[in-house]
């Protein structure tokens, strides 16, 4: 069983002087990068960057994975975004996860693993019928559950844990390709000479070649990026339990059709056990505003409660003699035409952005931070066509 490892930023700096620009030749071995964001697509970018020989900084208001990358769910599907224009994307990142696993040591120390799906409908009760369950269910599932399906199989569907999973590839970049992690909030980037630089709250100045603007949901409260582009805040639910025999609970991720017992339409909460130890129960999500400060979201006492009914209805092991370990929300960044928003801003040389991920950002991080790193080290990206997640798609809407 997978144990979190407790995350030390001794190495990463707080901003406290100025960082200047040196003249010199821009060659692809000492161009310099600086990301803003240290989510799981601004890790990724920061990575795979570094692994293509940039300088990068990568400057984080908080910590990493502060926000929905540290509290997402951790799900990865192949061929769930198939039929629309992130399936490319989607399919992409699916494999550079698996090949990332095997990169660092097989993915355990993040909780990668490939697992079966299942959907199932759920009809609540006061007091839930436990067995006589379906063959096709198991066994730790002994509450009302009909018409199981399977919908992802090991070769699909599978999982990583996406606290640990981004906090690993920014320690991997740190050590093995001098990635320099700075504590700060941006406060605006300017642009001339075809140099970039980044204005970090307290006086810190960042210089580069080029920057990649990773801020989820929080686009939309930076200035520079609010005229182009708006990304609103999903806010989604979830809680982490410790059922006293996690040994009993295969590797099956649940999503529900669950009906409550006083009516109204059903809901779609998600359950993952993984293998950290952990039962992850997500959903209730809503709009709503995105506060300043990621340290300041709290989740909403009715839709914690909701979950935990839905874990104890569908599981007599996530009932009431579970561990809560956490009672959390994040704020999922979408765009008006549910496209993420990947390339580099029009007018603006050597500025890029790369949100709008919704609820696939931890599976699409991979894909868009290799084909981020191609676009701004060769100006093109072969891994995935960015072309329909271009910025420039909203330039001239009113």
């Amino acid at each position: 069983m997978l144990k979190s490892p407790f995350f030390i930023p001794s190495k990463f700096v707080t901003v406290q002087a100025t960082m200047a620009n040196k003249p010199q030749q821009i060659t692809p071995a000492n161009k310099r990068v600086v990301v803003c964001g240290g989510g799981v697509i601004g890790v990724c970018t920061a990575y795979f960057l570094s692994k293509k020989g940039a300088a990068v900084t990568l400057i984080e208001q908080s910590s990493i994975a502060a926000a929905a990358s540290g509290k997402a769910g951790g799900f990865l599907a192949l061929d769930w975004c198939d039929g629309g224009p992130v399936s490319s994307l989607a399919r992409a990142s699916f494999n550079l996860h698996r090949s990332l696993a095997e990169e660092l040591n097989g993915g355990e120390s993040y909780g990668y693993r490939p697992l079966n799906t299942l959907s199932l409908s759920v009809t609540e009760s006061k007091n839930p019928p436990r067995g006589g369950r379906k063959s096709t269910v198991p066994g730790w599932i002994d509450g009302p559950v009909k018409s199981p399906r399977t919908i992802g199989t090991t070769e699909t569907t599978a999982q990583v844990h996406p606290q640990l999973f981004t906090r690993k590839l920014v320690e991997k970049a740190v050590a093995d390709y001098g990635v320099e992690v700075v504590i700060g909030k941006v406060k605006s980037v300017e642009t001339g000479d075809g140099k970039i630089t980044a204005l970090v709250e307290g006086g810190g100045v960042i210089g580069g070649d080029a920057v990649v603007l990773a801020f989820g949901p929080w686009t939309s409260k930076f200035a520079l990026l609010s005229s182009i582009i708006r990304v609103h805040g999903l806010k989604a639910h979830s809680v982490v339990l410790e059922p006293r025999e996690i040994d009993a609970i295969s590797a099956h991720a649940l999503f529900l059709s669950y009906h409550p017992a006083h009516g109204g339409p059903p809901m779609d909460p998600e359950i993952y056990p993984r293998p950290t130890g952990e039962v992850y129960v997500c959903g209730m999500s809503m709009e709503e505003e995105v506060p300043d400060d990621p340290e300041q979201i709290e989740p909403n006492p009715d839709s914690i409660r909701v979950l935990k009914r839905v874990a104890g209805t569908v599981s007599s092991h996530l009932g009431d003699e579970s561990r809560v370990k956490a009672e959390q929300a994040c704020f999922l960044p979408c765009t008006d035409d549910s496209i993420p928003v990947i390339g580099e801003i029009p007018g603006m040389k050597g500025c890029y952005v790369a949100t709008g991920h919704s609820c696939w950002g931890i599976l699409n991080g991979p894909a868009t931070g290799a084909a981020m790193a191609e676009l701004v080290m060769e100006g093109y990206s072969t891994i995935v066509d960015l072309g329909p997640f271009s910025p420039a798609r909203f330039v001239g809407r009113s």
